[in-house]
C-alpha cells in the first residue's frame, strides 16, 4: 500500500485529488492539509511514502514545504502537482528535492501512475514542461527582461527603464546599426 500525503489550500481540490487515489487497491490517501506549513507535522504524524504538494500555499509555498520535508524525511518522495506548470517552478521543485512535477490539467491516470512511478523510485515530470524547460534553458527569462528586472533591482522607475532603451535604439540607428 502507497500512503499518500496531500497538501493543497483549496478544500475542493484536496477532495477530487483524494477521492482519484482513494479509488487505487494500491493508494491509501492517509493526510490532507490545506498549507504548506502543515506538511512537516502531518507527514511525521502519518509517515506518508509520497507528498503530493501544491505549489501555491498559504504559509510557506509547496517548494519550501517540499525542501523541509526532504531534508527531515528523505524516504518520503515528494511530488508537485500544480496549476502552474513553469520551467522555474520546476527546476525549484527539483532542486527542493521533489522526484516528480505533474500539471493538474493531466488527466487523472497520469497522477496516478506518477504517485506509482515515484514511490517505486523514478522521477516523472510532465512531458510538455520538461521539453519547454529544455527550449528554454536555464531562465525562462527573455534578454529583454533580464534587463528589466537588473535594472528595477537597482533602483530603476519604468521611465529610467524606457529612457535608457530608446537612448539605446537612437545610437544604433545613429550608426548606421539598424
Amino acid at each position: 500500500m502507497i500512503k499518500v500525503l496531500l497538501a493543497d489550500d483549496q478544500a475542493m481540490v484536496r477532495g477530487a485529488l483524494a477521492t482519484v487515489l482513494g479509488l487505487e487497491a494500491d493508494i491509501d490517501v492517509v493526510a490532507q492539509v490545506g498549507s504548506g506549513d502543515e506538511v512537516l507535522a502531518a507527514a511525521r504524524r502519518h509517515l506518508p511514502d509520497v507528498a503530493l504538494l501544491d505549489v501555491q500555499m498559504p504559509g510557506k509555498d509547496g517548494l519550501e514545504a517540499a525542501a523541509e520535508l526532504h531534508r527531515a524525511m528523505p524516504a518520503c518522495r515528494i511530488i508537485i502537482c500544480t496549476t502552474f506548470g513553469r520551467p522555474g517552478y520546476l527546476s525549484r521543485a527539483m532542486a527542493a528535492g521533489a522526484a516528480g512535477f505533474v500539471v493538474k490539467d493531466a488527466p487523472p491516470e497520469q497522477l496516478v501512475d506518477a504517485v506509482r512511478r515515484v514511490h517505486n523510485g523514478l522521477r516523472v515530470v510532465d512531458p510538455a514542461l520538461a521539453a519547454e524547460s529544455l527550449a528554454n534553458g536555464a531562465s525562462p527569462l527573455t534578454a529583454r527582461e533580464h534587463d528589466v528586472l537588473k535594472a528595477a533591482k537597482d533602483g530603476s522607475t519604468v521611465a529610467d527603464v524606457a529612457r535608457t532603451r530608446a537612448e539605446a535604439v537612437r545610437l544604433v540607428e545613429d550608426r548606421g546599426w539598424l
